[in-house]
């Protein structure tokens, strides 16, 4: 791998992704565990920085050369603009690490405070819309934790969450035992699980205590099975107890529930296959492939925690609506046609 480079784009970089450069690139973007501090850093030498705070670019394109793979809030930001919002000036992104969780945003959060009030004076004092998608709607929640009643009815009209990851996804706990392809055949999940299981991210959007009962199986072997209340056991067998100090680090904000007070549209895909379980062929299961067995949500994460923003309706005084729509994926929400017309209307009001 390069000891030397300039700045360049590690995330959303397709050409880095494949045999053998993806090597490298799980080198530079996996984090190391410190038990002291309980936080993460990067590969020594190597220094990664999230560009365009404010900037909607960087979040409507995750891939900088806007190959289609790495459209995200394009279509969003598109229909903003038709509705006379502007780039910059009432349209923002705030991109953040998304390998940390929130135990480590703090500047994060402080920025996005600002950025908010900031929006609010420049814009004729107008609370502002949060549009969340997927991690984005549970840390938002965290930073609207942070925040005093008052400052949330000054600031903040609304949020959108787009397929809200809420009580996180039985996906994380596949991702520690054997990584994600991204979806894409060219990948390989078994290498890019190397980079995966280091993010605290991952272990924070493990199943939520407060959506999955102590006693659910999660995991099963033909002489065991693992349920909820044994996922510590499970992460030693598979020999990576860092995963568990990792959501240790961050259950506070997984046991915090409570409602978010501001009105709140909470849409997503349901209907498909989502895994629910894993079943190993044999006893020793490290590095062993398991059988995923399946159960409804969007494709990524599960419909308990997709609808687990139902549990605030009557639990606070703003609105709450859901949408659930059938067959609709965890991405394919952020372009559906349904999806697009609801963020019209409901900005028009």
């Amino acid at each position: 791998c390069a000891k030397k480079s300039d700045w360049y784009s590690l995330w959303l970089n397709l050409e880095l992704l494949v045999i053998p450069p993806v090597y490298c690139w799980v080198e530079n973007v996996k984090l190391y565990y410190d038990e002291i501090t309980r936080t993460t850093h990067n590969t020594p030498g190597v220094e990664i920085r999230v560009p365009g705070w404010g900037d909607p670019e960087v979040v409507e394109w995750i891939d900088p050369t806007h190959n289609k793979a790495g459209a995200y809030f394009k279509d969003i930001a598109n229909v903003l603009v038709d509705l006379g919002y502007e780039r910059k000036k009432n349209i923002h992104g705030a991109p953040y690490d998304f390998r940390k969780g929130p135990s480590e945003h703090h500047q994060f959060f402080i920025d996005l405070k600002k950025l908010v009030e900031d929006s609010y004076e420049r814009n004729s004092k107008s609370p502002v819309t949060f549009i969340s998608h997927s991690m984005g709607s549970p840390m938002t929640l965290v930073f609207l934790h942070q925040q005093t009643t008052e400052w949330r009815k000054k600031y903040v009209k609304r949020q959108i969450s787009l397929a809200g990851a809420w009580a996180g996804s039985m996906k994380a706990l596949k991702v520690f035992a054997m990584g994600d392809d991204l979806d894409s055949f060219l990948l390989s999940g078994k290498i890019l699980k190397e980079e995966q299981i280091t993010n605290p991210s991952t272990a924070w959007l493990l199943p939520s205590p407060l959506f999955w009962r102590p006693s659910e199986v999660l995991v099963e072997t033909p002489s065991r099975v693992y349920t909820m209340s044994q996922m510590k056991q499970y992460f030693d067998d598979i020999d990576y107890s860092v995963g568990w100090k990792m959501r240790a680090d961050n259950m506070q904000f997984t046991l915090n529930f409570s409602p978010p007070e501001i009105e709140l549209h909470c849409l997503y895909g349901d209907g498909l296959d989502t895994v629910e379980r894993l079943q190993y062929k044999k006893d020793t299961i490290i590095d062993e492939t398991p059988k995923l067995i399946m159960g409804k949500g969007d494709g990524t994460v599960n419909q308990r925690s997709l609808r687990a923003c139902h549990a605030w309706i009557d639990r606070q005084s703003a609105n709450i609506t859901n949408v659930a729509l059938n067959g609709v994926d965890h991405m394919g929400v952020l372009a559906h046609k349904d999806v697009l017309n609801y963020i019209k209307n409901v900005m028009q009001t």
